[in-house]
């Protein structure tokens, strides 16, 4: 039968198709030992709640879930949504980063909060009150900047346009009531938010440009006496932490010498609601971040508490 050219594009779409599919399985692969391991320690720790993880080291590809899929709180998580919302809108010139701002006393949510402390009337750039609601998990503000990115329908949209159809902001967020009942601030999965601090690093949300200044802000996290605390010091670290009295969260990547992983653990459902850092959920986070950076780095010289 001659060779003819249909017959030839057939099967170099054939060999095409088989490499893509190739490299797709190659990105998802499970690490069998490291699941192994995530799986015994949750076991061990017997945290009486619900805990979700996953892990991907993005050098291999190789991953590690747990209850991946499930859907959980985020708690103050939810503060890379809004920020990506913001990152949208300075992009569209929308926003400017050192824009000057009006504090007015309508913003406050009563807490702990720096910038409640502030007189009504007084400014600030756009760029600090990125910085407390990154760096602090200053919640006032976060609500103001969820609102000037367009309220959490905006954000909802852009992580829609991800491929993310299971993190979405819920508080102040008409049509999302049900869920912010359930969930509160915001709802993500383990894999869905790994996933979102991937595509930051891999320069993929928004823009490259806005990915890279993405990178730095989450880079500079005061909490850290949990995940981080279990890295070295001169590895750098972008995450976010959150907590409610029912969850203890991180979602963190690890730019490791022998490469960077990221990884998202959620729980919810908690029974331990102290406030302390002898909680079983960050007691499970701190164990969790320590056997990533020994499994990865097996040969380094600094070792985890």
């Amino acid at each position: 039968m001659p060779f003819t050219m249909q017959k030839c594009k057939s099967l170099l779409l054939c060999l095409l198709s088989g490499i893509l599919i190739s490299n797709l399985s190659a990105q998802t692969r499970t690490d069998n030992r490291l699941q192994q391991k995530i799986v015994h320690l949750v076991q061990q720790q017997q945290v009486k709640g619900t805990v979700g993880i996953y892990v991907k080291n993005l050098r291999t590809g190789k991953t590690a879930a747990y209850q991946a899929d499930s859907i959980f709180p985020t708690a103050s998580i939810v503060k890379v949504p809004i920020l990506i919302g913001i990152m949208d809108k300075l992009e569209k010139g929308e926003l400017a980063y050192n824009q000057e701002l009006e504090y007015k006393d309508s913003l406050l949510y009563e807490g702990e909060d720096i910038l409640g402390s502030f007189k009504n009337g007084e400014k600030i750039t756009l760029g600090k009150v990125i910085m407390l609601m990154l760096t602090m998990s200053d919640n006032t503000a976060s609500l103001w900047l969820q609102s000037l990115a367009g309220t959490g329908n905006s954000i909802n949209q852009l992580m829609d346009s991800l491929g993310l159809a299971n993190t979405r902001v819920n508080s102040r967020t008409v049509g999302r009531e049900q869920n912010r009942k359930l969930f509160g601030w915001g709802q993500t999965t383990p894999r869905e938010m790994t996933s979102l601090m991937e595509m930051i690093f891999r320069g993929e949300v928004v823009s490259k440009k806005a990915s890279e200044r993405m990178l730095r802000v989450l880079g500079r996290n005061f909490h850290d006496g949990n995940g981080i605390s279990q890295v070295p010091p001169y590895v750098f670290v972008a995450s976010k932490t959150g907590e409610v009295n029912q969850s203890r969260n991180e979602t963190i990547l690890v730019m490791a010498p022998s490469g960077p992983y990221v990884y998202t653990i959620l729980t919810k459902n908690l029974e331990d609601q102290s406030w302390k850092a002898s909680n079983e959920g960050w007691v499970l986070c701190r164990k969790l971040a320590a056997l990533l950076w020994t499994y990865y780095e097996p040969h380094s010289k600094w070792k985890p508490e």
